[in-house]
């Protein structure tokens, strides 16, 4: 497994990391507890120390389930958490004012239950689970996290990036408080790298690239006839005429990667480690055997120069989360 310092430390935290949703048992449904817990296990066994959750992911269960995992296994783990915002708004709205959405004690009072959800004293990075840069002036979001640094309860501190809106944090970013983006990054949605890479790099601000797979998409597994669970927000994500939209892209990549990769999700996963910003991809893998295959994608390194100027061409500006 390769590492990387995250932000200006010397820590290091794995390029592969481990995304937290799927084993919340909400939104994304049908993850089983003990499949987790082996999922989680083996990752750890595989060298991977960087585990992604967020308060919102089961209300606290995914936290659990990682915290539980950190003790059983003896090993010290770097896991973050995310405020979600008190209107509990994704994304946050232009009207929307930072004393709405993150006023101080909800800031401390929130990540002050992820640390009792996980048994913890600290946590290695806390991230705001959404933003808007016009908050990015306003001194008491600035006070909070000051205020949780030096209290010990956090190392770091960052920001989760609104769905397909890769800029929309570079102001909070130029305070030198934002040790680190998680953004949306992926075969289709290349924005990051237009400016926010570039930004990240000069001010050694990490970089956790999110949703790789875009929901299933770049797996190849969503087909024309793809069903998926009641409850499940991928019935929407996917709905209408989206996954045959979907399936046919998928077809052009796979004609492009298959001279040098041996699945559409490992030309997924190793696109994005192929750029020197991005700190760490965190795949959703609640399933050993997709561990197991995200290990192996990401042990092959980066695409050829020759690959990474071809699959510019699949870039899809598009939000299917509205």
């Amino acid at each position: 497994m390769e590492y990387k310092d995250f932000s200006k430390s010397n820590v290091k935290v794995s390029l592969l990391g481990y995304g937290g949703w799927g084993i919340g048992k909400s939104i994304w449904i049908g993850a089983d507890d003990e499949e987790s817990k082996k999922s989680l296990n083996l990752a750890i066994e595989n060298g991977v120390n960087f585990f992604d959750s967020a308060f919102v992911y089961g209300n606290g269960h995914s936290e659990k389930l990682i915290g539980e995992v950190e003790k059983e296994s003896g090993k010290e783990l770097f896991i973050t958490s995310k405020i979600p915002s008190k209107k509990y708004e994704w994304p946050a709205a232009d009207d929307s004012t930072l004393k709405e959405s993150f006023p101080r004690e909800h800031i401390i009072r929130m990540t002050e239950r992820s640390l009792r959800n996980l048994k913890r004293d600290y946590l290695d990075l806390q991230q705001f689970h959404v933003w808007n840069d016009l908050w990015a002036d306003d001194d008491e979001w600035k006070e909070a996290v000051l205020k949780l640094k030096q209290d010990g309860k956090v190392r770091f501190f960052g920001i989760s990036i609104n769905d397909h809106q890769a800029e929309n944090g570079i102001e909070a970013g130029k305070t030198g408080l934002i040790d680190s983006f998680q953004v949306i990054f992926n075969l289709f949605d290349q924005s990051p790298a237009d400016k926010l890479f570039s930004f990240c790099s000069e001010n050694k601000i990490s970089v956790i690239a999110r949703v790789p797979f875009d929901e299933g998409a770049l797996t190849g597994l969503v087909t024309p006839e793809s069903t998926f669970p009641h409850g499940d927000f991928r019935n929407q994500y996917f709905g209408g005429n989206r996954r045959e939209e979907v399936w046919r892209r998928m077809q052009a990549i796979q004609e492009d990667v298959a001279g040098e990769t041996e699945s559409l999700a490992e030309a997924a996963l190793r696109y994005i480690i192929s750029f020197d910003a991005v700190t760490t991809v965190i795949p959703g893998m609640r399933k050993p055997k997709n561990l197991l295959s995200n290990v192996k994608s990401i042990e092959k390194g980066s695409l050829s120069t020759e690959l990474l100027k071809q699959l510019r061409n699949h870039r899809w500006i598009r939000n299917y989360y509205l």
